[in-house]
C-alpha cells in the first residue's frame, strides 16, 4: 500500500461532508499525487496500470472550483459506467467503515487494514469484512398485467417494482414469495431470475426476478405500500404520457424489469414511451 500511495501516478478520488464527490464533463475529478494530502485512504485497485484510491477525510471543494459535487445518485446519471462503479464501490466502502467501527463479538475498537478492505479487532483478533444484504425486486404478471405498487414517501403518482430483504435462512424465490405475498396478498406460483445489481444506499444487492401470480386479488397486508395496482402495457403508456404515472429513474433495476416486460409482452421501449413534462 506504501509503494501504491507513493507511485508517481497514483490517483485519489475525494469526497466533501455529504459524499459527494467533484464530477466535471462527465468525468470524476481526481487529485493527484503532487497535491494529495496524508489523509488515510482505502485502496480502489488499478485502473491503466495507476493505483487509484478513496480519501476518507473529507477535502474542501476549493481543489476543485469548476467541478459540480454530486452525490451518488445524481453522478450515476451523469457519469458513464465505470466511473459511476467507481463511486459506489469508494462510497460503499466508507458506509461500512462508518457502521462497523467496534467488534460485534467483544466490543473493542476496530482498526482497518488490507487498504481498509478489512477491520481487525485488537481484542479478540477476529477480521470483519464489507458486508452487502441481499434484497429481490420482482416485477409479477398475471395475463396481460404487472403488478406494480407505491410507498407514501416516495414522489407523487410513483409507481415501482415490488422489493424487499432476504431473511436468514431463506432461499431468493422464498423471499419473492413471501415479500409479495406479505405486501399485496398476491400469490406467486412461479419465478425466475432476471438480472442483478448493486445498490450502495448503503449496502445492497438487488436480485431482481420476474414472476406469475396465482390471481388478482390485491390486500395490502403489512402497511409497506400506500398502494398497488394491475397495470396494462396500454395503462402504462397512457399513464408515462398524461403524467398519471411515474416510474423509478433508469439508473434503477425496477426500470429494467418494467422494461423488459413492456418489450416482451407488448413489443413497446419503455425509453421511447412519450412522457409528460
Amino acid at each position: 500500500m506504501a509503494a501504491h500511495s507513493a507511485a508517481s501516478n497514483a490517483r485519489w478520488l475525494v469526497f466533501d461532508n455529504e459524499g459527494r464527490a467533484p464530477v466535471h464533463g462527465g468525468r470524476l475529478c481526481w487529485l493527484t499525487a503532487s497535491v494529495a494530502t496524508d489523509a488515510p485512504a482505502n485502496f480502489l485497485g488499478m485502473q491503466a496500470g495507476a493505483p487509484i484510491f478513496a480519501l476518507r477525510g473529507p477535502l474542501a471543494r476549493e481543489v476543485f472550483p469548476d467541478a459540480q459535487w454530486l452525490d451518488l445518485r445524481s453522478a450515476a446519471d451523469e457519469l458513464e459506467r465505470g466511473e459511476a462503479g467507481l463511486f459506489a464501490y469508494a462510497r460503499s466502502l466508507a458506509n461500512w467503515q462508518d457502521a462497523t467501527r467496534h467488534c460485534g463479538y467483544c466490543g473493542a475498537p476496530l482498526v482497518l487494514v488490507d487498504g481498509g478492505h478489512r477491520a481487525s479487532c485488537g481484542g479478540c483478533g477476529r477480521l470483519h469484512f464489507p458486508r452487502t444484504d441481499a434484497a429481490i425486486i420482482v416485477i409479477v404478471e398475471h395475463g396481460d398485467a404487472c403488478l406494480l405498487g407505491r410507498q407514501s414517501a416516495w414522489r407523487a403518482r410513483q409507481y415501482s417494482t415490488l422489493a424487499g430483504f432476504v431473511e436468514p435462512g431463506e432461499s431468493l424465490a422464498d423471499a419473492v414469495r413471501r415479500e409479495v405475498r406479505e405486501e399485496t396478498g398476491i400469490e406467486v406460483t412461479d419465478c425466475d431470475f432476471h438480472s442483478s445489481q448493486p445498490w450502495p444506499f448503503p449496502a445492497s444487492l438487488m436480485l431482481g426476478f420476474t414472476a406469475t401470480a396465482a390471481g388478482r386479488d390485491i390486500r395490502l397486508a403489512d402497511g409497506e405500500l400506500e398502494d398497488a395496482r394491475w397495470f396494462t402495457a396500454r395503462d402504462i403508456a397512457d399513464g408515462l404520457r398524461d403524467g398519471s404515472l411515474r416510474v423509478s429513474t433508469p439508473l434503477s433495476i425496477s426500470y429494467r424489469l418494467i422494461e423488459h416486460w413492456l418489450r416482451a409482452r407488448a413489443g413497446l421501449e419503455l425509453d421511447e414511451l412519450p412522457r409528460a413534462e
